[in-house]
């Protein structure tokens, strides 16, 4: 409620207070009936058909994709590492380490802005970031085209899954953000317990499912069915990196509901689903387990003097018991891993991919997606 303008500075004080305090009071409410993401209709899923599925799953473990012919999407995003790759940095083409920690792909189908600094606003954009670069796969939309159209299985294969149309720089994201889409994560051990299954969690992970939706205040940022408000925080990470505010296009913070100076060193919110697979954590990959990242939140962030730092980071002061219970629960009330196997790569001799299986680019266990 906007207070009258007649009413006093204290009173409109008193409001900020009651306003703050019943936040924290539905915080401290407990879970809410959260959806399984798996119960969910993903957006883009209909034009996402099964030839489509499997080009781009082809494309994303081809090294094709980059200039060298060396590294695909699936050498940083590798599935059995929660589609990171368990490094501080990634290297790209040249080896030299990127600029930021690799981000999982799970459950992307729902988001809006991608990076993060969300600088890619669909998943056929964000592809285009990562080839292009210089400093990953180092592989301009042309020149990947005209190399692809020399491979007579893709050639057949873009005509199957995109009728009428072929192998066109439109198509390839599409198949590639069609793929990606699918890589839905649900059915984890919360899930399972949100549903009825008390048995789903033991007493160490209950204890920290209580402290996530309460005095941990992790569901602030971390909220709905993927874990995750998909938006833009500082929270108190040492460094020049300026995040969100380091990109700027026409009118872009002139038209946000936040003043300009809550983008400095904000980064998005990533989605805990598999949360454990994906160490180490942060933009810039600086905490190496969960328990540090826990410690992190506890003590307020370690650069407390942020221009821009987010009013919820502040000390929460968790005793040690709480810290383990907490990241008892992140550990493993979170996990559904999406298993892929490793495709047929067309005009792959048999050797190669070999190769590729053996570099870790896939793993072919009980759930596969298709």
């Amino acid at each position: 409620m906007t207070p009258h303008r007649s009413k006093s500075r204290a009173s409109g004080a008193a409001a900020v207070v009651l306003v703050s305090v019943s936040f924290v009071g539905l915080a401290q409410a407990g879970p809410p009936r959260l959806r399984d993401p798996l119960t969910l209709e993903a957006p883009g899923a209909k034009g996402a058909n099964a030839a489509r599925v499997e080009l781009g799953k082809q494309l994303f473990f081809d090294n094709r994709l980059s200039s060298t012919g060396t590294i695909s999407c699936a050498t940083c995003h590798k599935p059995q590492l929660g589609f990171s790759d368990g490094k501080r940095y990634s290297l790209g083409v040249a080896g030299t380490p990127l600029k930021r920690h690799t981000p999982h792909l799970f459950n992307l189908a729902w988001s809006k802005t991608f990076f993060w600094d969300g600088r890619a606003t669909s998943l056929e954009e964000q592809v285009l970031g990562p080839l292009s670069s210089p400093d990953e796969l180092n592989m301009p939309i042309g020149p990947l085209l005209e190399r692809l159209r020399t491979v007579p299985e893709y050639e057949r294969a873009f005509s199957e899954a995109f009728p009428g149309s072929g192998l066109t720089a439109k198509n390839l994201t599409a198949a590639i953000a069609s793929f990606e889409r699918t890589l839905v994560s649900g059915g984890a051990p919360l899930d399972r317990y949100l549903a009825g299954d008390r048995q789903a969690l033991d007493e160490p992970q209950r204890q920290g499912l209580e402290l996530f939706y309460g005095r941990a205040l992790c569901s602030t940022c971390h909220a709905g069915p993927n874990l995750t408000d998909g938006k833009f925080h500082n929270t108190g990470v040492p460094g020049d990196d300026r995040g969100r505010a380091g990109f700027d296009r026409v009118g872009e913070f002139q038209t946000r509901p936040y003043p300009f100076f809550q983008t400095q060193k904000a980064f998005k919110t990533p989605g805990l689903r598999n949360v454990a697979l994906t160490a180490p954590y942060f933009h810039d990959g600086s905490e190496a387990s969960l328990e540090d990242v826990v410690k992190f939140y506890n003590q307020g962030g370690k650069e407390k003097d942020s221009y821009g730092l987010a009013l919820d980071i502040r000390p929460l002061n968790l005793k040690d018991s709480e810290i383990k219970d907490l990241v008892a629960f992140l550990s493993a009330a979170l996990n559904a891993p999406v298993n892929v196997a490793p495709p047929v790569i067309p005009g792959r001799s048999e050797e190669i991919q070999a190769a590729d299986a053996a570099a870790g680019h896939g793993t072919r266990t009980e759930r596969i997606v298709p």
